[in-house]
């Protein structure tokens, strides 16, 4: 991956070799820790991060979920992510904040170790490629289900979860596809690996709700403004596996990923049954449109969404 020069680490900026954590780190054993993707893009109002506050609030409801007190505010968070995307002179990166248990008593019970907070920039593209960005990704519905609400928080961006994602993702890898749907625990179409969900049928769109043990993603909840502020009916309900071969367009949203199509699931070309070729439809396209607007302030009606980056001499 691609080096930056510093990373914040516990309120210092050290040097990206520097940044590093004891092999005894409770984190690393048991997964306590929560974190979130965050993206700064170079937009027509300067560098901006997206819908920073809502970022670094779920860091802060995500850690009070896991009894890891944050030892900073959230506006020194916000402001160390700043100082950390101009210490390194980025105009567009990815951000990746974490919140951790560190090295201390070792056991299931992490009260006693040290809570470290880290945040890491550098560049980094489409997560899905610009291939699947522009024409849509292959995806596979995964023989692992969602991680459930009994036994976990899916509401919580926490780092020991994501194992539930790598299971999936690496199945669907393995059988040729670029990306895994997971279903929650009854079924139900639930999300991406690492992105939320979206199926347009006869005109409507539709998405699974916080009840199908979804993460309330940021980028889906931007979504789903935009497409109501472009007169979409848009409905949270469930929806039934055989919805997605059914649908004449689906896409997927997050961070990483930004508005990815998807053209194939389960080897049924998308909107095929209702005489389409696969691939993006027009729905996707325009709120697609849009919500890139948004992210590089193109759309004064979404500008209140960036925070904007003060680089000055570190731009040029």
């Amino acid at each position: 991956m691609p080096q930056a020069d510093v990373i914040w680490k516990n309120g210092e900026l050290v040097p990206w070799a520097d940044a590093q954590v004891h092999v005894l780190t409770h984190a690393l054993h048991y997964g306590t820790g929560v974190f979130e993707g965050v993206r700064c893009y170079d937009t027509e109002v300067g560098p901006a991060i997206f819908r920073h506050a809502e970022h670094v609030d779920r860091l802060f409801r995500s850690s009070e979920l896991y009894y890891m007190p944050v030892p900073y505010t959230r506006e020194e968070i916000r402001q160390a992510t700043i100082d950390t995307v101009v210490a390194n002179g980025l105009r567009s990166c990815y951000i990746r904040p974490l919140v951790f248990r560190g090295e201390g008593p070792m056991g299931l019970s992490p009260l006693d170790a040290p809570v470290d907070v880290i945040i890491a920039c550098w560049e980094w593209g489409a997560y899905l490629g610009d291939e699947g960005k522009a024409n849509g990704v292959r995806a596979k519905v995964s023989s692992w289900r969602r991680l459930s609400p009994q036994g976990l928080i899916p509401h919580a961006k926490a780092t020991g979860q994501y194992l539930n994602s790598v299971l999936a993702k690496i199945e669907v890898t393995k059988a040729g596809y670029e990306e895994a749907i997971l279903l929650d625990e009854r079924g139900m179409v639930c999300e991406g690996s690492g992105e939320n969900l979206f199926v347009v049928r006869e005109g409507a769109i539709v998405t699974p709700p916080q009840t199908a043990s979804i993460l309330d993603g940021i980028n889906r909840r931007s979504v789903i403004e935009i497409a109501r502020d472009l007169g979409y009916d848009l409905v949270e309900r469930d929806i039934a596996r055989a919805e997605l071969y059914l649908a004449d367009e689906v896409f997927v949203t997050g961070t990483a990923a930004e508005l990815t199509p998807v053209r194939e699931i389960d080897d049924h070309l998308i909107g095929a049954i209702g005489g389409g070729e696969g691939g993006p439809g027009p729905v996707t396209r325009e709120i697609q449109r849009v919500f890139e607007d948004a992210l590089h302030g193109r759309d004064e009606r979404y500008r209140r969404w960036l925070d904007p980056v003060p680089l000055g001499e570190a731009a040029s």
